[in-house]
């Protein structure tokens, strides 16, 4: 690109902070970076149009897990380490809703379900055995119990006659979410380019020499929060998992309210403007859906309209009017990778599918560091 003196002296001239990611986590970093040195000068640079990855292509849960989650966590995790996940969670979406405010993310708290399809009757009953025990767990942090058993009023087919209720969970609107974050950082004076895409870094003695398939410049510190992509410019324990989803077109009379999980969180789908909003499946093929690639699977699609057809929508008739897929970071371990790489260089990755739940919070983490 051949960039003009004016080009090179407001927007790439003595920047302090480059943030690479547009997404929740890079926002937020600017944002309490912004706090803590409102002179300084911050770029994120952004590889897509829109935020990419999974930031603007998630369903809009304000969740902290489903109770089959968390019981498949304590299977992998110490006690300690999940109620500490779950109590991070928390934090993160009270702190989402504090920094842009209930009425700007469309945030409704009309509770979550998780369904159990019949022929998972073993994975139900070990819920309801275990549900005491979690809520006991859980109580420090909510103050009252958090899951129950409740009948299955919205009449879903092919399940349990009981849904298991989280009655704190929530939902949001993730375009307007996105769009009041991006507002609130340009305000305060934060540089995004979009179409950026960061190729390589190279640590001087003082700064950070960056290029990107555009241009190149310098940096006093360079931000690392691409999540499912992280693995091209780090070596951490954070890989690639894709998201698909579907939308059908709106549908009278639609009274499903609430946000569901099935299959320990890996299907998800919501009532979004009198529409199902249905999300999942990569643990049909875990090995092809750890990539980078923006596109969707015949084997995943029809999963997911199977889905719609048999246990959500059954008997009622319904049209697909759009596809997508999102991409996660996740690892070994839940927890968030935070770190100081070296000497000008930071990360905030690996939101293991809960970057809205947690990204403001892992953004105030990384902002700790300066």
């Amino acid at each position: 690109m051949n960039l003009s003196y004016w080009e090179l002296k407001t927007w790439l001239n003595n920047v302090d902070y480059t943030i690479v990611g547009s997404g929740i986590v890079g926002l937020s970093t600017a944002l309490h970076l912004k706090k803590k040195a409102p002179n300084a000068k911050i770029v994120i640079l952004e590889k897509g149009l829109f935020p990419q990855g999974a930031s603007t292509k998630n369903a809009g849960f304000a969740c902290f897990g489903s109770l089959s989650e968390i019981l498949q966590d304590l299977q992998s995790h110490t006690t300690e380490e999940v109620v500490e996940l779950v109590n991070q969670r928390q934090k993160g979406l009270q702190l989402l809703r504090h920094t842009l405010g209930d009425e700007a993310l469309s945030y409704q708290q009309l509770g979550g379900y998780e369904l159990f399809l019949e022929k998972d009757s073993s994975l139900y009953d070990n819920c309801l055995q275990k549900m005491k025990e979690v809520n006991s767990l859980l109580k420090p942090i909510f103050k009252d119990a958090v899951f129950s058993n409740v009948p299955n009023s919205f009449d879903f087919k092919g399940v349990q006659n009981n849904y298991i209720r989280n009655q704190f969970e929530g939902q949001i609107d993730t375009g307007k979410m996105m769009q009041e974050l991006i507002k609130k950082v340009q305000k305060q004076g934060v540089i995004i380019l979009n179409n950026s895409t960061v190729e390589t870094y190279t640590e001087q003695f003082n700064n950070v020499a960056i290029k990107t398939n555009h241009f190149e410049f310098s940096s006093a510190k360079l931000i690392l929060t691409t999540n499912g992509f992280a693995q091209q410019l780090i070596n951490e324990d954070v890989q690639p998992a894709r998201a698909q989803a579907l939308i059908t077109k709106p549908i009278k009379n639609l009274n499903i309210k609430g946000t569901f999980h099935l299959d320990c969180g890996y299907y998800y789908f919501r009532n979004i403007d009198n529409r199902i909003l249905l999300g999942g499946g990569r643990n049909l093929d875990f090995d092809s859906e750890n990539t980078t690639e923006f596109s969707q699977t015949d084997r995943i699609q029809n999963a997911l309209e199977t889905l719609l057809k048999n246990t959500i929508l059954s008997n009622r008739e319904f049209e697909i009017e759009h596809r997508w897929s999102g991409i996660m970071g996740v690892g070994s371990q839940k927890k968030p990778i935070v770190k100081q790489l070296s000497n000008h260089v930071y990360c905030g990755v690996r939101m293991g599918g809960m970057g809205i739940a947690i990204g403001s919070t892992i953004g105030r983490e990384v902002a700790d560091f300066f």
